[in-house]
């Protein structure tokens, strides 16, 4: 996958890291963290840019989770309710959960977007819901752009730093992987005790 991706972009350029972007979004093991520091790589033995690399990846980026926004689109909340209908007591999922999931993401959507731009695989797939939520595409576009931009430059001027060396960044990238995991599932796990104590109280 690794010498697929580098042959890729070597041969094409910004095209190149445009299409690998795209296609790291709507398909997550093209992993951002090859692309993008061997893009500021070859800033320092081609004639690509920073600049253009930055944009060039950026703009792949946005499209691919614009494409995960719109599938999104696709799984409404209406849709899920036709799922719970006919699987809901096997899944053990109640149309009031999906309720409920689609009115908390309305209020803490835009945020989540932002922060999962910045986190290996989740960042992605952050667009479906999104979608399903029926985000303004305006504010998500905003937000998803935002955070897109600040992922692209931390690890394209990784790259350029560490030259012929760019692929150090991966073992790094394993570990802050880790840790946003860990700090993630230590939230959904926060959120639910907090949950369960609500409805506790309510009885």
């Amino acid at each position: 996958m690794q010498a697929w991706v580098t042959d890729i972009m070597e041969q094409f350029g910004y095209l190149g890291i445009f299409l690998m972007m795209a296609l790291e979004n709507v398909f997550p093991p093209i992993p951002s963290e090859i692309v993008l520091p061997f893009g500021g790589f070859m800033t320092t033995n081609s004639d690509l840019t920073v600049f253009g690399v930055i944009i060039a990846a950026t703009a792949g980026s946005i499209l691919g989770a614009i494409i995960l926004y719109g599938i999104g689109l696709m799984i409404d909340v209406e849709t899920l309710e036709k799922i719970v209908d006919r699987w809901g007591h096997i899944l053990r999922i109640k149309k009031e959960d999906i309720h409920k999931a689609d009115a908390w993401f309305d209020k803490y959507g835009y945020w989540t977007v932002l922060f999962c731009r910045m986190v290996p695989l989740i960042r992605s797939l952050i667009s479906i819901p999104a979608g399903m939520s029926n985000m303004k595409f305006g504010l998500f576009l905003l937000f998803t752009t935002i955070g897109t931009v600040i992922w692209n430059i931390i690890l394209i001027y990784a790259g350029v730093l560490l030259g012929a060396n760019w692929e150090n960044i991966l073992g790094f990238m394993d570990v802050y992987s880790n840790i946003a995991y860990i700090a993630i599932a230590i939230a959904g796990i926060i959120f639910l005790v907090l949950y369960i104590r609500k409805l506790r109280n309510r009885k």
